[in-house]
């Protein structure tokens, strides 16, 4: 799976002829500092490329063709050291394909006050040269993410950082294949949708194997294999169990789903407890080892939820905390303290684990088959925000949820799957009804790796509609938001 590490991002200054040789050659050099800079810094999860200083519209031009067909550049940021007139930026922005940030910063901190003269400020007059490039991205309605402070500053550097991984993540959702093992679960409507809109929207190509292929591949897998698999769980996990016929099943269950996932370069896949065809278990063990490596994953065919924890994981990649695949399952409903419980069958990612996971064997008491080897354990404490994409019919919705997910209140002894408990913005009864107001699903990604902010620049690049449910949430006002929302798309 391609990682963020193997992409690029392009940084262009701005500014024009006027200033003569001399003013651009310290402008190029003032770019390079800031370039060097952050690409020693160790804060950016990808390397910046300095481009050529734009001093008309045909450099511009050219830095966009080369970068719309430069599969190694995720996008590009701009910053107009001096000014630089907006018409020469349009005919390039209008042919951009990929991910735009504008930086607004200067070379210096301070103004220095012996040194300022009129040649120092045409050289530094970011101030006004940036509200002009501002202006035509407005002006022309493209989706960008606008970077603000001293470039020096680590609340800039993580800007850039937070923008990088929306933009490499966009260039994965282009790219995105599933692979379904079955359809969805019968009757289910929320993990449905339009698999070709999708693939217009997000680039996402879904697609189903019958369990049957995935059987066969399952049978083909050698003992050796197993038991190389095996010494890979006890690495990363505790045997808790002397079931180990189980756990052998799990391992070779996985391995051919690897093995197909990998064939078709997928980087998520569903499955459904309705189409086991020729399975013994449910796929348990296998799937939490396959998200603890990268791959998204949903239960019951659901595709959407299954592609975004995919690329959520991509772009949380290398940061604290977990992303996984997640279900409302039940609430403690104690006044004053009440909390959500979020499970599934045994599918959560051991990413979110808060001490080394166990192996288990329990029974399943669905799916008619035989008693699966799982992960059990508890999540990790802290700030975290779920997101759901669910389809309206004429557009998607991608709807954020803030929360805090805290230690359990209870033992829960004889709940032997993974399990976390948190709290939603702004309490439970009215984060709850905001979630469902806006058609929120019973599946959600969980992360603590991202942040809202970089869920809505997502949403931004693909033109997706965006609901966040915060701390200050009000169902009222989210109502009529809603309302007022589906109005605009219908007459867009």
């Amino acid at each position: 799976m391609k990682s963020i590490k193997d992409y690029q991002f392009w940084f262009v200054t701005g500014s024009q002829f006027l200033y003569g040789d001399e003013a651009l050659q310290q402008v190029a050099e003032n770019a390079e500092t800031l370039v060097s800079s952050w690409n020693s810094s160790g804060g950016l999860p990808a390397k910046l490329v300095l481009k050529d200083v734009v001093t008309s519209s045909q450099v511009f031009d050219e830095i966009v063709r080369q970068a719309n067909y430069d599969e190694s550049c995720a996008g590009i940021i701009v910053w107009c050291h001096t000014f630089s007139p907006s018409k020469m930026w349009i005919n390039g922005l209008n042919q951009l394909n990929k991910p735009y940030a504008h930086l607004h910063t200067q070379l210096n901190r301070n103004i220095p006050n012996e040194g300022i003269d009129m040649d120092y400020m045409n050289l530094h007059q970011a101030a006004h040269a940036d509200r002009e490039h501002a202006f035509i991205a407005a002006r022309m309605r493209i989706p960008r993410t606008l970077i603000v402070g001293y470039w020096e500053d680590e609340q800039v550097i993580r800007q850039i950082d937070d923008w990088m991984r929306v933009a490499a993540t966009v260039q994965l959702s282009r790219r995105m294949r599933v692979v379904r093992f079955g359809d969805n679960m019968r009757d289910v409507a929320v993990t449905e949708g339009d698999k070709v809109q999708t693939q217009i929207d997000l680039g996402w190509q879904v697609n189903t194997w019958a369990v049957g292929d995935l059987v066969q591949v399952i049978n083909e897998v050698t003992d050796t294999e197993i038991d190389e698999q095996i010494a890979i769980y006890k690495e990363r996990y505790d045997v808790a169990t002397e079931q180990l016929d189980s756990v052998r099943y799990q391992a070779r269950a996985e391995i051919a789903m690897k093995r197909m996932l990998d064939e078709e370069g997928a980087g998520a896949f569903t499955n459904t407890f309705e189409d086991l065809w020729g399975m013994e278990e449910l796929p348990g063990l296998a799937s939490q080892h396959l998200m603890d490596l990268g791959y998204g994953y949903a239960g019951e065919g659901d595709w959407k939820t299954s592609a975004m924890t995919h690329l959520i994981m991509c772009m949380g990649e290398g940061r604290p905390g977990g992303t996984s695949f997640m279900e409302d399952y039940t609430y403690d409903l104690t006044p004053g303290h009440e909390l959500a419980l979020g499970a599934h069958m045994l599918e959560v990612s051991p990413r979110l684990a808060a001490e080394r996971p166990k192996i288990e064997v329990h029974p399943l008491g669905i799916g008619s088959r035989s008693d699966p080897a799982r992960l059990v354990f508890e999540g990790k404490e802290g700030p975290a925000i779920l997101v759901s994409l669910i389809n309206m019919g004429n557009r998607l919705r991608l709807i954020v949820h803030d929360i805090d997910v805290v230690k359990p209140t209870l033992e829960m002894p004889n709940l032997p799957v993974a399990r976390v408990m948190w709290k939603p913005a702004p309490n439970l009864y009215t984060g709850t009804k905001c979630w469902m107001l806006a058609g929120g699903a019973h599946h959600a990604t969980l992360t603590q790796q991202v942040s809202w902010q970089q869920m809505r620049d997502f949403a931004e690049y693909f033109d997706l509609e965006f609901v966040h449910i915060h701390a200050d949430s009000d169902p009222d006002r989210l109502q009529q938001e809603l309302k007022l929302a589906d109005l605009a798309w219908k007459i867009r």
